[in-house]
């Protein structure tokens, strides 16, 4: 009997002392990574806030509350995040392909730029407006937000190939070539009625030269295989898909597939990784959420979530506030942050650490279990380091690839100048 209850002793002891290392160990791996991510400047390629800034109602300096207001991104969030840098999307979803919509769709886009830089006017104390490495490197010493602008859907530009200079003057540095719909430049990887060019249109070259001549990235998150193989082909310089994951992983049109990525690599070019659930683990079905979704979406007669922004004032304060009632009722469930990073891990075994960083569409959709809005992003960096990942890597994720990239975009722009 003493024999068995020493025994049982030196066993609980042991058991003590592991479970007492394993805690010092966690305790050591959260303290080197939240270090890694003061230091780290970080960049987030593609956010849809500008939806909320340009309805009217929404206080960006204010803390909001991600599940009442339906917001994830605000200065405060970003700073508790450690979030330094973030794009805003002057987002359009894909309307009637004529004279008539694509002018209106032009003026719709210009009014979301004013939104977005009336709101950076009124908040110039706390964020500023960035158009190059070294000026979001500037604006993050005086430790105000960083915002970069992006476009996303070239319908925004319509035929005329002008416009694009006009987005590049108002601080745009990269446009998504189409959304989830063909456009008269390119074809979707998700259009219903699949592809009409298969790839780039005749506008479609017209607008990857013309990006490239101005050095604006071309994005090709959205894009159908045919048209990111036309882009790659085409471009002078590297691209990049703002936010998009790996299909191996996930299997969604809207992911790149291995040889899609090594392409990309072998562009010079980089994925952000998106953190929508849907795009980053195979969620199980849930009829009845879906049902519910596609009686509000006939109800409103939009196509998805987006279509929201192009009701009527009153109709979209409606239409919100079902969509509340609606997640209430059939929460969605979430892929969770170790889903996010296998994304990474995959591309990084199959390209190398310098073609990845992070793009996690919030506003449009973006929301992990344990990084539901950028208040919460120091969680991917502590995965990132439980995981093996260094210092370096973490700082080419957050930042670095993306940046050389833009520098190598820029330079390219120079060259071709120099050219003429």
């Amino acid at each position: 009997m003493k024999t068995l209850i020493r025994s049982t002793l030196i066993s609980c002891f042991a058991l003590s002392a592991s479970v007492a290392m394993s805690q010092e160990a966690d305790k050591a791996l959260l303290k080197k990574a939240k270090k890694i991510h003061e230091k780290a400047f970080t960049v987030d390629t593609h956010a849809d806030t500008p939806m909320l800034l340009s309805r009217g109602g929404f206080d960006i300096t204010k803390d909001n509350d991600a599940r009442t207001t339906n917001s994830k991104v605000d200065y405060p969030r970003m700073k508790r995040g450690g979030l330094d840098a973030i794009f805003f999307a002057v987002y359009l979803g894909q309307g009637p392909r004529t004279t008539e919509a694509h002018e209106a769709a032009k003026k719709r886009a210009l009014d979301i730029f004013e939104a977005v830089n009336t709101t950076l006017k009124n908040t110039s104390s706390e964020a500023e407006l960035a158009t190059t490495p070294e000026e979001a490197y500037r604006i993050g010493k005086t430790g105000k937000r960083v915002i970069f602008i992006g476009v996303e859907n070239g319908y925004a530009m319509g035929h005329d190939l002008k416009m694009l200079q006009k987005f590049y003057d108002l601080g745009a540095r990269y446009m998504t070539l189409c959304h989830s719909s063909n456009n008269d430049i390119c074809d979707s990887s998700t259009d219903p009625k699949g592809a009409e060019y298969q790839g780039l249109s005749p506008l479609g070259e017209q607008v990857v030269k013309e990006m490239n001549r101005l050095g604006m990235i071309i994005d090709v998150s959205h894009v159908s295989d045919s048209t990111f193989y036309d882009a790659i082909r085409l471009s002078k310089v590297p691209i990049v898909a703002t936010h998009s994951g790996a299909r191996a992983i996930c299997n969604h049109p809207r992911n790149l597939t291995d040889d899609m990525l090594k392409a990309l690599a072998k562009n010079g070019g980089v994925i952000q990784l998106n953190l929508l659930s849907d795009y980053i683990k195979t969620i199980p079905p849930s009829p009845e959420r879906e049902a519910a979704m596609k009686g509000l979406y006939e109800k409103y007669n939009i196509k998805d979530r987006r279509g929201m922004a192009t009701l009527s004032e009153e109709q979209q304060k409606q239409a919100r506030a079902e969509f509340m009632e609606l997640n209430k009722k059939y929460p969605v469930q979430l892929a969770t942050v170790k889903d996010a990073i296998d994304h990474i891990d995959h591309i990084v075994k199959l390209i190398g650490i310098d073609h990845v960083g992070m793009g996690a569409d919030f506003d449009g959709g973006g929301a992990l279990a344990d990084c539901f809005d950028v208040s919460q992003y120091e969680n991917m960096t502590i995965e990132l380091v439980r995981r093996g990942y260094s210092k370096k890597d973490i700082e080419k994720i957050w930042s670095g690839n993306f940046f050389r990239v833009m520098k190598a975009v820029e330079k390219g722009k120079t060259q071709e100048v120099s050219l003429k």
